[in-house]
């Protein structure tokens, strides 16, 4: 029960690695308010979870939308302790062929509403005396890949808005941190539901050999949400099975069996 009497709000909450995130939590004691713009899938896991889980519409563009959501926090469940960052979209484009709309919409979600949800939770922490903030970055984030320049874009700026937040936050014992996730089999980076076995093909680069279950992912974040990573301020957490820990040089010991051509 490492959250036991908590309070977090998780956004992108209804599926993935939020609805991961959020199913965590609660076994862990917290309170929970789902925050997302699916909402019937939303509504669905807060029945399924109980009382101690609510769902609430949340837009992350939208600074009245952050508001709601904290004011049913604090509504439900007295105040604020944690804030989960996790809402973000993923579209698949040549840097060239980039409409200003996808760039927008793209660095609106992931960034900006990473940015403002931030904010929006600085009083209700402020109250407590302490939180934790942590945001979902990417190992984009960290690294560059081909097919999605904005989304990388929008990674890394969460990457240096969390070093920046931590070090202001810091100082009122509210910790930011990032994490920093890849190859995992969620709705956004698997939009075609491949079976798990067939997935698992896309990622035999990994030193992992397979994707990645949000479940994996939820266990980094309740670690900085948590007491266990009470000295973590500004630290980014990569749980990628091995993406961002080097090359292969293929052909050469120690290098997956992999056959080109």
């Amino acid at each position: 029960m490492k959250l036991k009497d908590k309070t977090a709000i998780i956004s992108g909450g209804s599926r993935g690695i939020g609805g991961a995130c959020v199913e965590l939590f609660a076994q862990e004691g917290a309170n929970v308010v789902i925050g997302d713009v699916l909402e019937a899938d939303g509504q669905a896991l807060a029945d399924k979870l109980g009382d101690k889980v609510v769902f609430k519409k949340l837009d992350v563009t939208q600074e009245e939308s952050w508001a709601d959501a904290v004011a049913t926090a604090e509504a439900q469940f007295g105040g604020v302790d944690i804030l989960v960052n996790c809402a973000g979209i993923l579209t698949f484009n040549h840097v060239a062929d980039l409409t200003a709309e996808e760039v927008r919409k793209t660095l609106d979600v992931n960034l900006y509403g990473t940015i403002i949800g931030t904010q929006a939770v600085i009083p209700p922490m402020r109250k407590r005396g302490a939180g934790s903030i942590v945001n979902i970055s990417s190992t984009d984030g960290l690294i560059g890949s081909n097919a999605h320049a904005a989304y990388i874009a929008s990674k890394w700026g969460v990457r240096g808005f969390t070093k920046a937040a931590a070090l202001e936050l810091g100082l009122e014992n509210i910790r930011v941190n990032s994490i920093h996730p890849g190859g995992v089999d969620t709705p956004l980076a698997n939009p075609m539901n491949e079976e798990r076995e067939e997935y698992n093909k896309r990622f035999v680069t990994f030193a992992a050999q397979r994707a990645c279950d949000p479940t994996e992912i939820a266990q980094g974040v309740l670690f900085f949400a948590s007491d266990d990573g009470s000295y973590c301020m500004g630290s980014e957490l990569a749980i990628d099975g091995g993406l961002t820990a080097g090359l292969y040089y293929y052909g050469h010991p120690g290098a997956p069996d992999i056959k080109f051509g």
